[in-house]
């Protein structure tokens, strides 16, 4: 019997895991197979120091615009502080890659990160920001799960995981799959797609309920205290789910699972996302079935009772990327971003509807504000239904506006009031901010947007100002000089001047009008 004893006390003890403040717990992980093939576990440490600004600028896009030569200002202004936040690995926190770092708490934030490499790979002649997103799946549990945040000093998680602020959200496919439209890099597709699968399974696993929709807490969602909890005084805005199924991350979900799918297609692992591809029908019913209300033409949180909040959340918008709205309603649901009422305020997107019980004109941090990541991810969703006139013309709003406060201020604020031309919170917040004068003014103020494993380039010119942009990316090796002239008119044809070092197609758009046209290297004329 004592050696039977003695024998299931050893096998106790392997479970047993030391957290940093000293109580002793069981490990419950349940291996997850794809974290076997995650490279990123075993990957040796990149120590390279990261470059100073001054010395790579000649590496970076040259925009140049003469008639707003303080949203240049703006742009060269943000790459300079984004150069000041790179961080090589140290023997302390573990990391593998040299990284950028939001200037926030002195941690690394999963969704922060996300959305800086949305912008960082027009740098990456300069410094590979997207290898940021390695430092997070080099410290992956056993099980699939990744916290939200990561110390910088010591490489510590900050969350306990079954915590549901602990993680999320889940938008890392994402921010892959259009590193991939960029690079068209098979080589990391095929590296991430473990982890990324792995997270993806043990965020179902963990964060659904049983109709299969998701929820997370505010922290969670990404959107802090954003009112969408039922009123009860057990709830905080902050942390708690509410019971609730979240929309965004439902959708989200959905997003990311088509993601995946088309990965594991191009690098040939199909078999590995069957059960995705079925739970991307099930939530896509779902959501269209439980979570849109057709009198308001609108997607909402639904409560534990089968009923449906009230509150217009700029959440709701992820359904456009996700590819979830009615064909039939659709100009219904994308008129709320052009409600003064609701979301154009004076300063767009509005991250709560103007008409949401809280809104707060000032901004209120999540309750109104305007922030960079959610206008982007509007922008992309816009796009992905041809809304481009209205793409461009809240980008241009958007970037307009923060230039304005860059001007005044000499800097760059955490968020944006919506009724006012002000900053507010964190000043000298540069962040995922890089969206603004970067991804936006390239994508929907200037209208270039490329595909280049199709080997293609979309020209999309709105404005009739002269711009262009010097040394601009296309792919690994890719450098292209793009002029526009100015015009006279939106509906006048656009004159370009295109001078590459690649072959590829030019998909040149304006006002009732389209040219597709295949260029050599050289300079050719549109």
């Amino acid at each position: 019997m004592r050696k039977e004893v003695s024998i299931f006390l050893v096998a106790l003890a392997s479970f047993a895991i030391r957290e940093s403040n000293g109580q002793t717990y069981y490990n419950t992980d349940i291996p997850n197979k794809y974290v076997h093939e995650n490279v990123f576990l075993t990957k040796r440490p990149d120590t390279t120091a990261p470059p100073a600004f001054n010395s790579i600028r000649s590496l970076l896009p040259a925009p140049y615009w003469p008639a707003n030569p303080n949203a240049i200002k703006s742009y060269w202004r943000i790459w300079e502080l984004e150069f000041s936040y790179l961080h090589p690995v140290s023997k302390e926190n573990g990391f593998v890659s040299p990284f950028v770092e939001p200037p926030f708490n002195g941690h690394i934030f999963m969704w922060d990160a996300c959305f800086m490499t949305l912008f960082g790979r027009y740098g990456h002649r300069a410094f590979d920001f997207q290898q940021s997103l390695d430092d997070f799946y080099c410290k992956q549990h056993k099980d699939g799960f990744i916290s939200r945040e990561i110390s910088l000093s010591k490489g510590e998680d900050h969350f306990e995981k079954f915590n549901p602020s602990s993680t999320g959200p889940n938008i890392i496919p994402w921010a892959e799959w259009e590193y991939f439209l960029s690079f068209n890099d098979i080589s990391r597709l095929r590296a991430v797609f473990p982890p990324l699968l792995a997270y993806y399974q043990w965020y179902r696993t963990n964060r659904s309920w049983p109709d299969g929709s998701y929820f997370s807490s505010g922290w969670g969602c990404g959107m802090d205290n954003q009112p969408r909890l039922p009123k009860d005084a057990a709830f905080d805005p902050r942390f708690s789910t509410g019971f609730m199924s979240w929309i965004d991350i439902t959708l989200q979900q959905i997003l990311m699972g088509k993601i995946l799918v088309r990965m594991a297609e191009i690098i040939h692992r199909e078999k590995d996302v069957k059960d995705i591809g079925a739970e991307v029908e099930k939530l896509t019913a779902y959501v269209q079935k439980n979570m849109w209300d057709g009198k308001t033409a609108f997607f909402y949180d639904r409560y534990r009772d089968g009923s449906l909040s009230s509150v217009k959340s700029i959440a709701a918008f992820w359904s456009l990327l996700a590819g979830v709205v009615p064909p039939d309603e659709m100009n219904k649901f994308i008129s709320h971003l052009e409600n003064p009422t609701e979301f154009a305020r004076v300063h767009r997107v509005a991250t709560l509807s103007a008409d949401a019980p809280g809104f707060d004109p000032g901004g209120g941090y999540w309750c109104g504000a305007v922030w960079a990541p959610t206008n982007y991810m509007v922008l992309k969703g816009l796009t992905k239904y041809g809304k481009d006139s209205l793409a461009h013309e809240i980008a241009l709003n958007h970037l307009q506006n923060v230039v304005k406060v860059f001007d005044q201020t000499g800097t760059f604020w955490e968020n944006y009031p919506p009724d006012f031309v002000n900053g507010s919170a964190m000043k000298d917040f540069v962040d995922w901010n890089g969206l603004i004068p970067i991804s936006d003014m390239f994508e929907y103020v200037f209208g270039i947007r490329p595909d280049v494993p199709s080997g293609t380039l979309v020209i999309d010119v709105r404005l009739t100002d002269e711009y262009g942009i010097k040394q601009y990316p296309f792919g690994k090796t890719g450098l292209l000089d793009i002029h526009c002239a100015k015009r006279v008119k939106r509906t006048d044809k656009p004159v370009l001047t295109i001078t590459s070092n690649m072959p590829l197609k030019i998909v040149l758009k304006w006002q009732n009008g389209e040219l597709v046209k295949d260029i050599k290297p050289g300079k050719t004329n549109l």
